[in-house]
């Protein structure tokens, strides 16, 4: 079965959701959800959460939050296991509470976070539960508009922050943006999600490719969201690059070519070397003489950045 890409580094931030197993009620009363929210206040305590914005639906919930310590698996095992453990012994039952492993979306945060707060807040209106979100308990909405104090364990000031900061104007400014959504029909957020795992911008992927996801070793195999996102270009995209930049009478184009498609592609050594018509093996070692070339002649670096430019390639 294929598992959920899981991206952690220090002050990262995402939307975060957990369903009840085949779709079943996870709160069944007011004690349930007064539980579940302690729970959330202990994650602060215990493991540096960042809370933002938080939604408790029947059967899921939504959470946006932040990560100074780079440990989401942590927080969200606490959270729902000792959630689990608690409903379990409460309503007299047995096994798993949530459906699978939780979800979790690595956001760009100052580009995201206003129209994910917004689409968080009205999932009760969405789903029929009250027509404005200010009458809904269980979501963090009322703190975001003055109505109550915000808990010490949540954290308003970053998304308010767009708004002015805290005060009464800018409870308005808020409110009305997020009511807004109430008749005009708003584009989901969540709609630009690439690979089930990001939402932001290519500068934004393109920074997490190279820092939190190329430098580790990751099998590929059974992560769907990380083949399309560590996907590079195909070899016949390099070989038009390559092409482009040194023609291909070049004695070096083929051996670039093998050693590109090798380094930027993504594909497995056997299905370079059925598009090149050689073995896998060889196009690990045509790969490597040319890299020990590379190395002894440093010019062949200012070839690599022009055929990178070319192609898009984050350079690692």
């Amino acid at each position: 079965m294929a598992r959920p890409l899981r991206i952690e580094f220090p002050n990262a931030f995402y939307h975060v959701t957990s369903r009840g197993n085949e779709r079943k009620t996870v709160f069944r009363s007011t004690g349930d959800r007064e539980r579940f929210l302690s729970y959330l206040e202990s994650a602060h305590h215990r493991y540096g959460a960042i809370l933002h914005v938080y939604c408790l639906m029947d059967n899921h919930y939504h959470l946006l939050l932040e990560t100074p310590r780079g440990n989401l698996s942590q927080i969200l095992h606490h959270i729902n296991g000792a959630y689990t453990t608690y409903f379990n012994i409460k309503h007299r039952r047995s096994g798993h509470l949530f459906q699978g492993r939780f979800k979790a979306i690595l956001v760009e945060k100052d580009s995201y976070s206003e129209e994910l707060s917004r689409y968080v807040h009205l999932n009760p209106v969405r789903a029929g539960l009250v027509k404005n979100p200010s009458k809904y308990r269980w979501s963090s909405y009322r703190y975001y508009i003055g109505v109550q104090r915000e808990p010490e364990w949540l954290t308003t000031a970053l998304i308010l922050g767009y708004f002015g900061g805290h005060g009464r104007s800018t409870y308005g400014k808020y409110k009305q943006f997020v009511e807004e959504g109430i008749t005009t029909k708003l584009e989901n957020p969540l709609g630009d999600v690439i690979a089930s795992t990001f939402l932001g911008g290519e500068d934004f992927i393109r920074r997490i490719r190279k820092e939190y996801l190329e430098v580790r070793k990751i099998d590929r195999r059974n992560i769907p969201s990380v083949k399309k996102v560590l996907k590079g270009p195909t070899p016949g995209e390099i070989e038009a690059a390559v092409a482009k930049v040194i023609g291909e009478d070049q004695y070096l184009y083929r051996k670039l070519c093998i050693h590109l498609s090798h380094q930027w592609s993504g594909w497995s050594l056997e299905e370079i070397g059925a598009h090149f018509g050689m073995k896998g093996g060889a196009v690990s070692q045509s790969s490597r003489r040319l890299k020990e070339m590379m190395d002894r002649d440093k010019s062949m670096g200012k070839l690599l950045e022009s055929i990178r430019k070319e192609m898009l390639i984050v350079e690692t």
